[in-house]
């Protein structure tokens, strides 16, 4: 298995924050987001981080700073509107480079508590796995991609529902098997390449997905109340 951290969007809901700075980058509680995400995973599994030409300076100091290695994937795209979306960038490093293992992906700008190794563990090795969150409030449930369950096999996903049956929602921390790429790339050929919540309600259809769901401290560093 290899992770591969999704880094590569443009963040314009955050301007002027992210004008000159990617949103991983961003500092949250002292730290850059990304460096969370980037301790949670096991030493064990190669991470590479993808991102665009215009924050790759920025990705190559941080990437001197770290205590392990870490691979960057440059997208040759500089503005918003060249952009290949997370799905489209998933597809591409995947067929471009290419990623032949199970790939564990996580947003840059998901700040999480719960034990990444013990989500992995769930992993059986043939479906995909999404962690699952009760976020508690249906009206921010209405923001995000929200899941019903059949114990641990997702039966119904909605990305951002404006009346979500609840709030039970997917966060962006997947394992994709490597024989689900077909299917990915069946879905991008489809012009679909921007939202990943997407991605899984068409896979929920095609195949089946589990969820992992955890109760510990989770951010979807959205806006710049999120950074507080």
């Amino acid at each position: 298995m290899k992770c591969l951290i999704l880094a590569g969007g443009f963040a314009t809901r955050l301007y002027p924050l992210t004008l000159n700075k990617a949103k991983a980058l961003l500092e949250y509680r002292g730290k850059p987001i990304i460096d969370y995400v980037i301790s949670a995973v096991p030493q064990d599994i190669n991470i590479m981080v993808n991102t665009n030409k215009k924050f790759e300076a920025d990705f190559h100091q941080w990437q001197r700073g770290l205590n392990r290695d870490v691979e960057i994937l440059v997208e040759e795209v500089s503005t918003e509107r060249q952009k290949l979306g997370a799905v489209g960038s998933l597809n591409f490093w995947i067929e471009g480079k290419p990623i032949n293992e199970d790939l564990l992906v996580i947003a840059g700008d998901n700040y999480f508590e719960f034990n990444l190794a013990q989500f992995i563990a769930r992993y059986d090795g043939r479906h995909t796995l999404v962690a699952v969150y009760d976020i508690g409030d249906k009206n921010k449930a209405t923001q995000f991609g929200v899941v019903k369950l059949d114990k641990h096999k997702i039966v119904n996903f909605q990305e951002k529902p404006s009346k979500p049956e609840s709030s039970l929602i997917a966060t962006a921390c997947y394992i994709f098997p490597r024989r689900i790429f077909p299917y990915l790339h069946r879905y991008c050929q489809q012009g679909k390449r921007d939202n990943l919540g997407n991605l899984i309600a068409y896979l929920v259809d095609q195949d089946e997905v589990h969820a992992y769901a955890f109760t510990e401290p989770w951010v979807d560093i959205g806006s710049h109340e999120d950074l507080v």
